[in-house]
């Protein structure tokens, strides 16, 4: 087996993997990812112990227990390109020998839950709603760059909202990953679920018009009124495709669950969303080490 080079898998002086600062032992399968370095001790101090934590750039970690099982949370920041950072470092973390630098022969699965805050796309949710993005789409492209991306699946969804959008060829192309069934069905089984988009910025991306103008300033309505098989976009965030997507091709479970900190239809803005999203945290720790 090709050993992996020094300049392919990064690590530092004190043998901790290069972004992240971690070692294999310091991370539980299950993690939770935020994407504030705020949020980080905001989920924390609901675990029994904190054993271990990590500090680098935005990614802070803390490692621990809650109700005697272990568990991790992790900041990873905003974006798709921080994930795809994040992401391959745990995998890596999980599922590679570092002082050998080869794959090990057993797959060690990690479940990967994203609690964040989002802007709902339908009139109808109000805000402070938990939703699970039960479909992500990628309108950033990184999993475009990765082979076996057509592993995904969903190439009819793909079609029918490239069509229904009129989709400029300029842009990249969408790509749609599923999240976990059993995650969803775990943790997010009385909750509003849908489709999500997650958008390579804050502004022109999800259709925010400050001085700049977008290339469709209809596409938010476009995307509001469109509908496969009965599912709808619920809302917008910036991070859930790439962690459906590539914990699907690295063999891991991943779910987005979101509070609605704004409805985009309807204008409106979330009084206090810290509160919901607190209620919202501790729901998720509960389902998911239950």
């Amino acid at each position: 087996m090709e050993r992996i080079g020094e300049s392919e898998l990064i690590l530092n002086g004190d043998g901790t993997i290069f972004h992240l600062h971690l070692k294999p032992e310091n991370i539980a399968d299950n993690i939770i990812l935020v994407g504030d370095q705020g949020r980080v001790e905001m989920v924390s101090k609901y675990f029994d112990t904190v054993s271990f934590e990590a500090s680098n750039r935005e990614f802070i970690t803390h490692t621990g227990t809650y109700k005697g099982k272990p568990i991790t949370v992790i900041s990873t920041g905003i974006g798709t390109d921080n994930i795809d950072i994040v992401v391959s470092e745990l995998d890596a973390l999980a599922n590679i020998d570092l002082k050998e630098r080869i794959p090990k022969k057993e797959h060690r699965t990690l479940n990967l839950v994203r609690i964040g805050t989002s802007g709902a796309l339908q009139a109808d949710i109000p805000v402070d709603t938990p939703v699970v993005s039960e479909t992500s789409i990628g309108f950033d492209g990184l999993l475009n760059f990765y082979d076996g991306r057509e592993k995904l699946g969903n190439k009819d969804l793909q079609k029918a909202f490239l069509s229904h959008t009129n989709w400029d060829k300029e842009l990249a192309t969408p790509y749609f990953a599923d999240a976990s069934r059993e995650l969803v069905e775990k943790i997010g089984f009385d909750m509003r679920k849908g489709m999500t988009i997650s958008a390579p910025g804050f502004y022109g991306p999800q259709g925010r018009i400050l001085r700049l103008k977008t290339i469709d300033t209809n596409l938010n309505e476009k995307i509001s009124a469109f509908e496969y098989e009965g599912r709808k976009i619920t809302n917008y965030e910036m991070e859930s495709s790439a962690i459906a997507g590539l914990s699907k091709l690295m063999g891991h479970n991943a779910l987005t669950v979101c509070s609605i900190i704004a409805n985009r239809m309807r204008k409106e803005y979330s009084v206090n969303y810290k509160v919901a999203v607190e209620k919202l945290v501790v729901t998720v720790l509960d389902r998911l080490l239950s």
